[in-house]
């Protein structure tokens, strides 16, 4: 029997080299990513968003993320971590949020603190749940898998209104209630960055956003500060809105199709996404023996 990404995830934690999760947002990116040699993809909740049409307001439910998930992690050989909000509801809702990442084969999830409808975590004005709602739906999740090397993250967005202390507090109370990572978003400054993971008694995250809360670190650093996965949720997705406003810019002032960065042909495209695989089968089963009449 194959070893599953789930497990798979676990054993790129085991090595002494971090991992780092580009982001993606469809199939297309997430096959990119796998292209590029990364162990891992991130499944952004943000992208996600923005790719049904909304901003990262809580807006998109948990059958569409899991539907990306599902996209995302066929598209792909690598562990697929996705983001799974607040887990939706209360602990009943995590339980099937659990469930249903497993049967689309998602590697792990993170869920977070904020009172539903949630925000991006690098806006203001975030609000939390108490304490003990937090831990329940951690101790839910938990318990829902049926994979033991499904990951579950907890992710906190305390530190924005009640500091890096309350944070760091949480992190533990969710290591404690059975996560087995925690993610404290949005640490302010380098040297609470470096503070999480001498705090926190467990495997910690490191959400990379440019032009967020946090500042700009060299990923080689946050390894040697003690982080374990990196995640850097919004880079293709900026890449590509820029690339597509300059694209489609040129295209309205010169009325010629612009050359795309690479310039790859209409066959090498397709490529990208297993055409010669697919061309192999195109005829593969012509050739075969005459069936037998049945008796």
């Amino acid at each position: 029997m194959s070893a599953t990404q789930a497990a798979c995830l676990r054993a790129l934690l085991k090595a002494e080299q971090m991992v780092i999760a580009p982001g993606a947002y469809d199939a297309i990116t997430a096959r990119i990513i796998a292209q590029a040699g990364f162990p891992a993809v991130y499944m952004t909740g943000a992208g996600t968003a923005a790719s049904l049409g909304y901003p990262d307001f809580g807006l998109v439910t948990m059958t569409e993320m899991v539907a990306n998930a599902a996209r995302i992690v066929r598209a792909v050989d690598v562990p697929v971590i996705a983001d799974a909000d607040t887990g939706y509801g209360n602990e009943l809702n995590v339980v099937r949020t659990v469930q249903e990442h497993e049967r689309a084969g998602t590697a792990g999830i993170h869920i977070e603190d904020q009172l539903s409808p949630k925000k991006c975590g690098h806006l203001d004005d975030k609000e939390i749940v108490p304490r003990e709602e937090f831990a329940a739906k951690i101790r839910a999740a938990v318990a829902a898998r049926r994979d033991p090397d499904f990951l579950v993250i907890a992710r906190t967005d305390s530190r924005a209104g009640a500091g890096l202390d309350e944070a760091v507090a949480r992190g533990n109370m969710a290591l404690e209630a059975g996560a087995d990572m925690v993610f404290v978003e949005a640490p302010q400054t380098l040297e609470e960055i470096a503070a999480v993971p001498r705090l926190v008694r467990g495997p910690c995250l490191l959400n990379v956003v440019r032009g967020g809360k946090t500042p700009e670190i060299n990923l080689l650093q946050a390894q040697a500060m003690g982080y374990r996965i990196a995640i850097v949720p919004g880079l293709l997705m900026k890449v590509v809105l820029g690339a597509c406003d300059a694209a489609l810019a040129e295209l309205k002032r010169t009325h010629v199709h612009p050359v795309p960065a690479g310039d790859l042909t209409v066959r090498q495209v397709f490529n990208r996404f297993g055409a010669d695989e697919w061309e192999t089968l195109r005829t593969r089963f012509r050739d075969a023996p005459p069936l037998k009449a049945a008796k």
